[in-house]
Order: C-alpha cells, then sequence, then structure tokens
C-alpha cells in the first residue's frame, strides 16, 4: 500500500515495536501500512461516525489483518485504556480540536510516550499547550501535497527548552531545521494574518485594538525570520 506524502511522513514519525492509536482513521490507511510494513504489532483505529467506522473495518478485514488492527467506534481517546498504545497519531483535525481531545482522557494520555499530531489550523495554539502541559517538541516538519501545505508536529514527555511564544507560533524546530518549506509556510501565515488584521479593522472596541497589536507583532517576528532565511 502506498501513502499520500502526508501520511507517509507521519508514519516516518512512528518508533519501530511500538501500539500505535490512530485516532480519526478514516479508511485504516495509517494502520494497514504500519503493521503491513511490520513497523508495528498492533495498532488501534478509533472512529466516531458510523459511516468511516464501518468503512475502517471493512478496509481492516479486506486487508486480513482484523487480528492485528482492533478498529473502535467512539470519541477522542475514550475508546482506549491507559497504557494500551504507546504512541497517539491525531490528523487532518484543527489545533484546538486536538488540544481539546487530548485534555479530555488524562489518564489515556498520562501513559503515552510519544504523540504525532497534524493539525490542519491553530498548530501554535496547539504548541503552546503541549509546552505548558510538559510535553518537548521533539521534531517538526512541513509537507506539501496537492498545493497544500501541512505542518506534523511529535511531541514526548519532557521540558521544551524554547518558550518564546512567537517561536512557538511559528514552530521552533521548523526554524532550528531551516526546513525548505517554512518561508512558503510563513507567507501563508502572514496572509492569514493579514485577513485578521482587515477583519479587525471594522471594530472600535478596545479588545480589537489589543488583538490587532498583537497581531502585528507576529508579524514582525514572522519577518524577522524570514529575514535570516539563506
Amino acid at each position: 500500500m502506498r501513502l499520500t506524502r502526508r501520511l507517509a511522513a507521519i508514519a516516518a514519525c512512528v518508533p519501530p515495536g511500538v501500539v500505535v492509536a490512530d485516532i480519526g482513521t478514516d479508511h485504516a490507511l495509517l494502520p494497514i501500512y504500519l503493521v503491513e510494513k511490520g513497523i508495528c504489532p498492533r495498532v488501534v483505529a478509533t472512529e466516531l461516525n458510523p459511516g468511516p467506522y464501518r468503512s475502517a473495518i471493512e478496509a481492516v478485514n479486506l486487508q486480513g489483518l482484523d487480528g492485528k488492527i482492533e478498529v473502535r467506534q467512539g470519541d477522542g481517546l475514550h475508546p482506549l485504556l491507559p497504557g494500551e498504545a504507546q504512541v497517539i497519531v491525531l490528523a487532518g483535525m484543527g489545533g484546538n480540536t486536538i488540544r481539546q481531545i487530548l485534555a479530555d482522557s488524562p489518564e489515556v494520555l498520562a501513559a503515552v510516550r510519544r504523540l504525532i499530531l497534524q493539525p490542519m489550523v491553530d498548530a501554535g495554539d496547539l504548541r503552546l499547550w503541549l509546552v505548558g502541559e510538559g510535553w518537548r517538541l521533539v521534531d517538526e516538519m512541513l509537507v506539501e501535497e496537492d498545493g497544500r501545505l501541512y505542518v506534523i508536529v511529535v511531541a514526548e514527555r519532557g521540558r521544551e527548552k524554547v518558550s518564546d511564544p512567537y517561536l512557538l507560533e511559528i514552530g521552533p524546530r521548523l526554524v532550528e531545521k531551516k526546513d525548505p518549506l517554512l518561508p512558503a509556510y510563513l507567507s501563508k501565515l502572514m496572509a492569514h494574518y493579514q485577513r485578521i488584521l482587515k477583519a479587525l479593522a471594522r471594530s472600535r472596541s478596545s479588545r480589537a485594538e489589543e488583538k490587532a497589536l498583537e497581531i502585528s507583532d507576529k508579524m514582525a517576528r514572522i519577518q524577522e525570520v524570514l529575514k535570516e532565511w539563506p
């Protein structure tokens, strides 16, 4: 089985020999790949809604992997038992949705070794939460697929050395590694901030003014990072 670039990059972050829980597995492509390639002895795949849940079961059964991949229906990490999975994958959701899923199951999260997260938006908010909860960002990468940029964040228990909220917004490992896709990613982030500023300009409230200053500061820091780019 061949994976998309995004899923292949996520799979490359999985340490060999661990049990993985793929939350919101869709068609179970990642679990099937991890088991077929011998990366994982067992995977728990979860889905909330009945349609995707049935699709995942069918895909696993079609490959004859129902003995190694268990598909469960449920919300977030609730279908998991504490200590059952050493690695959690949460991909294709908003950063704040991922944060809420993790926060809602502290007992399960406490026994997890590694988080592999692919937020569609709000990656900065997710990083800030992770660092505040005692996770360190061990790796980050950007992947381009079908004209869209995806950020992948890998976190493990420990103290994050970067505390600068602006760097955490951008991605400290992306900056340190000089990820070749970072300038394009930051350009998209700048365009997003410009749209926010335009919307805030229509309001005369003090809160809107404070938010506009905050966004302007973020944009200035992004410009600093881009100036240092080779």
